[in-house]
């Protein structure tokens, strides 16, 4: 029957005549009693249900199907009629965000989030599932192998890279959609740094990175980026000292950064509501693959009011976040701080407890990575003495992935540039070296 192709996505009422939305019903049921659907079989059904005069009659059928050129066209046409009823809703939606204006709610974060679900809701119930064969399922395994391949089409399945191969490795490809990423330090240990990193390698292959940026300005996380590209010290772009030659890699740097779709909101103290609209108006206008947010803490609860519970607000503020991860279908780079315990144990490694006001972070957190430094809390002098035949960790960080859902955690360690901002993946053999022991011997601290 030519009604299993709309079965699916069309329902009755999707019509805007009462008469035609009836007929369809009536068809609708005799499929569903397994009936033959015709002129003959609908007539008498309506009657059976003392409803055959108020559609008119046999004639209205009649000019039903005289009116109709072929059954070949019915998903056309029931993509018309779907439609025409998505716009309809579309009208009614708009008067109740009116209303809801009208209402004025002294919450405007919780009447804004009422008009948002109301045009969300008309959008989630215009895709319609329908049975999909399995490769269709297996087909992104294949695409996934080599995500600096992808072609612009096949991008939208490919993981995020982010521009170190070990860690890309361990993260089976990188960052992976639909995963809440959690990256956690304490303050000035280079989490934001690490994470416009993160944004610059995905820029770079291709995908389109949006970045909210609550703590920084944006002409900052620009300095920093061009800092980053050029490998030029900050200090000098910023007080325009540089050589000539570092004048011309600034230049060029500019260029090929202004080529790059990174998108930056600068915009402090939102909530994670609006960020979720912002991000979700950006995906629809200009495409995004790859979100960013600096960082989790200053993101308002949306309560009106600082004095309720904070952790109970920033577990609803992870909750939310890892929605808008599963909503937008990107992976979402939550950047955190941890708690000053770190500071007054005798080791200075982050646990998974040492996340500020952790609530369900960890519980909602698909991956957490936590970077650790040890030359940010001891002197060379104080490791000399615990540690004589190591030499001192100078600008050296270990990225720790404490958390991961549906891979390996482990180890990747790093040298940090602070001068240019950048973090660089050690190679295996420099990991293996004294002042480093092997994960093996760690492996206790880092499950």
């Amino acid at each position: 029957m030519t009604i299993t192709e709309i079965a699916g996505f069309l329902s009755a009422n999707d019509f805007y005549r009462e008469i035609n939305r009836q007929c369809f019903e009536v068809c609708h049921d005799l499929f569903q009693r397994d009936e033959g659907i015709n002129q003959v079989t609908v007539t008498h059904e309506l009657e059976n249900r003392g409803l055959l005069e108020g559609v008119g009659g046999p004639s209205y059928l009649s000019h039903l199907v005289s009116v109709t050129p072929t059954s070949v066209h019915i998903k056309h046409y029931a993509n018309l009629v779907h439609r025409t009823a998505t716009m309809r809703r579309l009208i009614a939606a708009a008067g109740e965000i009116a209303e809801i204006g009208y209402n004025d709610d002294p919450d405007v974060d919780v009447a804004l989030s009422a008009a948002e679900d109301t045009l969300f809701g008309i959008r989630q119930g215009s895709q319609n599932r329908d049975f999909a064969p399995l490769s269709d399922s297996l087909l992104p395994y294949l695409e996934q192998v080599s995500a600096l391949d992808q072609i612009e089409g096949e991008k939208s399945t490919a993981p995020i890279v982010t521009g170190y191969k070990r860690l890309d490795d361990l993260l089976v490809g990188g960052l992976q959609r639909s995963d809440m990423v959690v990256l956690a330090a304490r303050p000035s240990i280079g989490k934001s740094m690490l994470g416009l990193n993160f944004s610059l390698h995905a820029a770079k292959s291709g995908f389109k990175v949006g970045i909210f940026s609550l703590e920084m300005g944006r002409d900052q996380i620009a300095m920093r980026l061009l800092a980053a590209q050029s490998r030029v010290n900050m200090q000098k772009i910023r007080n325009r000292i540089q050589s000539p030659n570092e004048e011309d890699q600034v230049i060029n740097s500019i260029g090929l950064l202004s080529d790059l779709t990174i998108y930056i909101d600068d915009t402090p103290f939102q909530t994670v509501a609006e960020m979720r609209s912002k991000a979700r108006r950006l995906q629809m206008t200009h495409g995004l693959d790859f979100l960013v947010v600096d960082y989790m803490q200053l993101i308002n609860g949306g309560t009106g009011s600082r004095d309720g519970n904070r952790a109970q607000e920033v577990s609803e503020i992870s909750r939310q976040m890892k929605g808008m991860a599963r909503d937008l279908h990107i992976p979402v780079l939550a950047i955190s701080q941890l708690s000053r315990a770190i500071e007054h144990r005798t080791s200075h490694r982050p646990m998974l407890s040492d996340l500020r006001e952790s609530g369900s972070i960890e519980q909602d957190a698909d991956i957490v990575m936590f970077i650790h430094r040890e030359d940010k809390f001891t002197t060379e002098e104080e490791w000399n003495k615990s540690n004589p035949t190591r030499p001192f960790p100078r600008d050296q960080a270990t990225l720790i992935i404490a958390k991961h859902r549906n891979g390996p955690t482990d180890e990747v360690e790093m040298r940090v540039r602070d001068s240019i901002g950048i973090f660089e993946e050690l190679s295996f053999q420099t990991q293996s070296s004294p002042a480093y022991p092997s994960n093996a011997a760690r492996s206790g601290v880092t499950r």
